[in-house]
């Protein structure tokens, strides 16, 4: 069962575990669960996803009830109206906050085609990012006989496809878990000394209005699961909201 974190006539969010894609995607032919498929048969009527998170994140994803609220819902994210709070676990020390304002090349949906010869242009991308703990950690993981690991909050204020990894890359502070953006060794040494084979990237709030009453909603999906036992392991709990950390041992990541 798909945890439910809000639910009216109009909406439903859930909590989407890590591993788990929103939809059917070209790319990943072989995998016959999903996120869209799950909650429908789940609730018993059709839903609408009016965004996405990438397969390895965890957190809020909304889905509208019926197409006129999907509609609405699609112009306020085309129009970067929601705001979205993200927790990630990086390599390095970041510092205690910054922007990053860096365009990246536009990435296809997983269901467009582009032929192999086509340049896709890049986009303006923009994350404000807050360090909110940092560690270091008597291993030679890497070059050095110490490594240094961070607990971020990231706010995109746009969103392009994998910016957050992206942006992250780009400032030389992958994300934790990342195959394709981070750096393998790091991610087998939290495999193997914390038990943690996951991308460390979890979205925790979403903003919005509702789409027929205009009432603000914040949506939340606390960590847990690894990434919350992670967290008090390296002693980052009293970093965090009470409202951001959840159960340890409840494993929805």
């Amino acid at each position: 069962m798909l945890p439910i974190l809000y639910r009216d006539q109009h909406l439903i969010a859930i909590d989407k575990p890590s591993g788990l894609l929103v939809h059917r995607s070209e790319i990943d032919r072989r995998e016959t669960r999903f996120a869209v498929q799950l909650l429908r048969d789940q609730i018993g009527q059709q839903v609408f996803p009016v965004h996405r998170l990438d397969r390895g994140t965890s957190g809020v994803l909304l889905f509208a009830l019926d197409s006129d609220s999907a509609r609405l819902l699609n112009q306020d994210f085309a129009a970067k109206q929601p705001a979205k709070t993200y927790l990630a676990v990086v390599r390095g020390h970041p510092a205690d906050s910054g922007d990053i304002d860096h365009a990246i090349t536009r990435q296809p949906d997983e269901r467009e085609y582009v032929h192999g010869n086509a340049q896709l242009n890049a986009q303006p991308a923009f994350t404000r990012y807050r360090t909110l703990a940092r560690c270091t950690l008597p291993y030679a993981v890497d070059r050095y006989p110490q490594s240094r690991y961070a607990l971020l909050q990231l706010m995109p204020e746009t969103g392009r496809r994998h910016q957050l990894r992206r942006h992250l890359k780009h400032i030389a502070h992958p994300i934790i878990g990342d195959a394709t953006h981070g750096k393998g060794v790091h991610n087998r040494f939290f495999q193997q000394q914390f038990n943690v084979g996951r991308m460390l990237l979890h979205a925790v709030e979403l903003s919005i209005r509702h789409p027929h009453s205009g009432e603000a909603l914040t949506l939340t999906a606390p960590l847990s699961g690894d990434f919350a036992r992670l967290v008090h392991e390296l002693g980052w709990a009293d970093a965090l909201p009470a409202a951001w950390l959840g159960d340890a041992g409840a494993d929805s990541d």
